[in-house]
């Protein structure tokens, strides 16, 4: 069924770009792009804190594999509509990534001069923040600084975001994400902004989130708040010779440490929780020819009483065949304190162990 539902995807994506291609003489001017990203890499993983397979082939190590449709149509007066429709795929087994047929984006807008307005399923903020810019690793490939740092829920679900228009190196954004839980308006929403700067070599973000989060106890017990508020500055600067990237962050609230993807409430084991933490992240980026070495350095400070303090090293390596093709080598090790079980993961999959070695190939289209 789900090879079913990709393949009724990808015929009408290509109605949609036959369809702008005809109508390309109208009397409004569209334009519909088909894209994707496909990259598959050998893992192999040690240190499981449960069963795994030791060392696999997996889909979407350094980017999460994707078949986009991406479009836009001019209304006149500086006004546009935009949309983007984007299917995570497992390119080791050719399932969707996530079950969903448009999991990664699917959103639908408008764009003028004042900035866009869209509303659909998008990414959240902090995450953004972090891997577009503190992270060397671009938030893939074991070294992904997500393993450890910021709050790892990448999009949000029914959000509603706005996207201010760059001036003079300033930009902002801002997202409401309606819970839509049939037991409380407030429990599952989110909501949160980012502030930021780019001139020159010099590009730095701030970014604030909150997401509400409770597990409905039976009987006389109360609610269980998983609530999390995340705060992050993230930088980088363009050295020429190398590009330096950090970032601080502020985490509080049980839900503000990477999730467990298993937990039916997607929400914190309780093996894992922290309800105060900061994350400290320092890394490098150093282009040699058609080389890119890459290194990073995460630390987890847990504030809690459990003082489950974590901290990750990790060294990559990629090759650029083109602007569109590359290899890709990374290596990364987490070293737990009191009963943390923070995993190696990378653009795809959380990991199950506390290290990782990752090896593949990328194309972009």
């Amino acid at each position: 069924m789900k090879i079913l539902y990709f393949a009724l995807a990808v015929t009408a994506m290509g109605a949609a770009a036959a369809q702008a291609a005809d109508g390309a003489g109208s009397a409004t001017s569209s334009n519909v792009v088909v894209y994707g990203v496909l990259d598959a890499g050998i893992v192999a993983e040690r240190g499981c804190v449960a069963n795994c397979a030791g060392t696999k082939v997996s889909g979407g190590v350094a980017s999460g594999s994707r078949l986009g449709l991406q479009g836009r149509e001019a209304l006149g007066n500086d006004l546009s509509a935009v949309f983007t429709v984007e299917a995570g795929v497992q390119n080791d087994t050719g399932q969707s990534e996530d079950g969903r047929l448009f999991g990664r984006q699917a959103y639908v807008g408008l764009d003028s001069r004042l900035g866009a307005l869209t509303l659909g399923r998008q990414y959240n903020p902090q995450y953004l923040a972090l891997t577009d810019v503190a992270d060397p690793f671009k938030g893939g490939m074991a070294g992904s600084a997500s393993n450890l740092a910021g709050y790892s829920v990448k999009r949000y679900d029914n959000t509603v975001k706005y996207v201010t228009p760059a001036l003079r190196g300033v930009s902002a954004s801002a997202i409401y994400s309606f819970g839509e839980s049939p037991y409380s308006s407030a429990n599952n929403r989110a909501y949160g902004a980012t502030l930021g700067y780019s001139a020159g070599a010099v590009n730095v973000s701030v970014s604030h989130q909150r997401k509400s989060n409770f597990i409905l106890a039976s009987g006389t017990l109360p609610a269980i708040d998983m609530s999390s508020r995340n705060t992050l500055i993230a930088a980088n600067i363009d050295l020429k010779v190398a590009t330096a990237f950090a970032a601080v962050g502020v985490n509080k609230g049980y839900g503000s440490s990477p999730w467990d993807p298993n937990n039916a409430y997607s929400s914190l084991a309780l093996s894992m929780s922290s309800s105060d933490s900061r994350d400290t992240l320092l890394g490098v980026s150093v282009p040699v020819g058609r080389f890119k070495l890459l290194a990073s350095y995460v630390r987890k400070d847990d504030r809690d009483l459990a003082n489950r303090d974590a901290s990750q090293v990790a060294v990559g390596l990629t090759y650029s065949l083109s602007k569109r093709s590359d290899f890709y080598a990374s290596y990364a090790k987490i070293h737990n304190k009191n009963g943390a079980r923070y995993t190696v993961g990378n653009a795809s999959d959380s990991g199950r162990g506390d290290a990782a070695l990752n090896m593949g190939f990328r194309h972009g289209f």
